[in-house]
């Protein structure tokens, strides 16, 4: 395989913000109590798959509007077939979902839920507006399955932590329609992004309180270094703010994880987060 085709491979799959998915899957299965770190593999790996799965279904579903709107994207450029696209989509999903058969009964039940929202946010995305809160669900559904693959199984901390990064994900989301539908950026998605922090005070006493102030403090300070330029009153740069937006998910799944986040979890955590903002330079992540 000549470097041309695998530079093609690796943006079709937007793979800068699979550190991102990684980090989802830790943060929910280290709320759902840890535990074996055979499963852990098999859900980072499942996960992967469905997520590279769903980016390639995203361009073929997109073929149309790309040719349009995003010419330089690999299938209108012609460096890859729209037939080749749609089977490598449905292969990697399929992928996906047989990982998660094998860590278990559950996790592979959920999978094939996950898989299907994938599907119709990838059909429905440009055609109606609420779509970012598809999106946040599939986001929110990483959560449910990574806390369904761990030692206790699932619990409320997965689905609270996972409701708060929807949230998350539905605001920055309404910002990366920018990209594709011209227009200014409503403010009201904006607050959205704040989701993480109010539901870290919420829920975080006494010692914990003080951890999460920190880390919510971090994250507060990476989202309005994203969001200043919505507010300049001209064109900004929407790509650079959804790039940055995107890699601000780490932080959101450190203060998730801030109630018991012991040092090799904030580690890895901010290790993922360097290497998104890494692969961020090479591929694009929108």
């Amino acid at each position: 395989m000549n470097f041309s085709i695998l530079r093609t491979l690796l943006v079709l799959g937007r793979v800068s913000n699979l550190p991102t998915v990684w980090s989802n899957c830790l943060a929910g299965w280290w709320l759902g109590g840890g535990g074996n770190f055979k499963n852990l593999t098999l859900l980072l790996l499942g996960m992967s798959a469905l997520y590279i799965g769903g980016m390639y279904l995203n361009d073929a579903f997109d073929e149309d509007f790309d040719r349009q709107r995003r010419p330089e994207r690999p299938i209108p450029s012609g460096k890859i077939s729209t037939k080749a696209v749609w089977h490598l989509g449905w292969a990697w999903l399929a992928l996906g979902i047989v990982l998660l058969i094998i860590l278990g009964r559950t996790t592979g039940a959920l999978g094939l839920l996950l898989a299907l929202l994938i599907v119709i946010y990838n059909a429905t995305h440009k055609l109606i507006t609420a779509s970012p809160w598809l999106m946040g669900a599939c986001r929110f559904w990483v959560y449910v399955i990574a806390g369904a693959a761990s030692a206790d199984g699932l619990n409320g901390w997965p689905i609270f932590c996972g409701l708060a990064m929807a949230l998350y994900v539905v605001g920055l989301s309404y910002v990366a329609r920018r990209e594709s539908f011209r227009g200014p950026v409503p403010y009201w998605p904006l607050l959205l992004l704040a989701a993480p922090v109010i539901l870290a005070l919420a829920m975080n006493t006494d010692d914990f309180r003080g951890r999460a102030i920190w880390i919510s403090i971090v994250l507060s300070l990476w989202v309005a270094r994203c969001v200043r330029p919505v507010f300049s009153g001209g064109e900004f740069n929407v790509g650079w703010t959804v790039t940055n937006l995107l890699a601000g998910i780490v932080f959101v799944d450190w203060l998730a994880v801030a109630p018991d986040c012991s040092r090799w979890m904030s580690v890895v955590l901010l290790a993922l987060f360097a290497l998104t903002n890494f692969l961020q330079k090479f591929v694009p992540a929108t």
